[in-house]
């Protein structure tokens, strides 16, 4: 049998080779094991586990804890989470390989630990400007003077031209496109940060004694520009902020009095 399909691969061309190898390879694993991972305790679904099989193939479950795996009538199968990995279950001895679900125990010390870092605005600030440098530093292509290198200068060549690039960026429509629309993004993105980091809703609370519902509308309806912000110190915010409380409260007044 091993000579026939030898002779085989030799006659035959290296695309039908393939498809032989292919046809094989269904017979070989022709069969699939399914199923889901579950918490032991809390019976919700466990994602990222590995399911492994002695032939060589993995899965990975899904956010929802399902897998499905290729196996051979000789494989065994196991599952490893967090680095700690359960008895290996050969497929012989799987009764319902559609269904084979799976409840693994998760001790909390397993878990890796968690810590919580205060955010700061200007590290977050200069992160973001760093990560997309080239949107944020984007300009409109056009006709410039492309300079060259003085480690590469000969004499008699030129020194200075038309910047090649430039030239054929101008004629990328669509990217320029893109690129400067994701620029404005990035740019309003970092405004509303700088707003959001200034006018707080601690700040809001503290000076006019709104709460919940009545104190998010307020924070709408009277939120400032970036350049207003920009230009305020904290003692002008807090008295803008007085400023349209006094005047948030008399709308309320001629509301109640219509």
């Amino acid at each position: 049998m091993v000579c026939n399909i030898i002779l085989l691969i030799k006659v035959l061309k290296p695309v039908y080779v393939f498809i032989l190898f292919f046809f094989i390879s269904k017979i070989a694993f022709d069969q699939t094991v399914k199923g889901r991972v579950t918490d032991y305790f809390s019976k919700r679904p466990l994602d990222a586990v590995t399911v492994q099989t002695s032939s060589g193939h993995y899965s990975i479950s899904d956010s929802l804890g399902n897998y499905t795996i290729y196996v051979s009538k000789k494989d065994s199968l196991w599952f490893s989470y967090l680095n700690k990995q359960t008895m290996k279950y050969p497929v012989d001895t799987i009764m319902h390989p559609e269904n084979f679900d799976i409840a693994l125990y998760v001790d909390a010390r397993w878990l890796p630990e968690v810590k919580i870092a205060t955010r700061n605005y200007k590290s977050d600030s200069i992160q973001n400007r760093e990560t997309y440098a080239n949107a944020f530093n984007y300009r409109k292509p056009g006709l410039r003077l492309s300079q060259s290198n003085p480690s590469t200068y000969t004499p008699g060549s030129l020194t200075a031209g038309f910047d090649l690039d430039e030239i054929i960026n101008s004629f990328r429509f669509r990217r320029n496109r893109e690129m400067l629309s994701f620029q404005q993004r990035l740019i309003q993105e970092e405004h509303d940060k700088y707003i959001g980091h200034r006018y707080t809703k601690y700040l809001v609370k503290k000076l006019t004694g709104l709460d919940g519902k009545q104190l998010d509308d307020f924070m709408n309806y009277y939120r400032p520009s970036y350049e207003e912000v920009l230009l305020m110190n904290d003692i002008e915010l807090g008295y803008y902020i007085e400023q349209c409380y006094k005047d948030y409260k008399l709308q309320k007044s001629k509301k109640a009095d219509d």
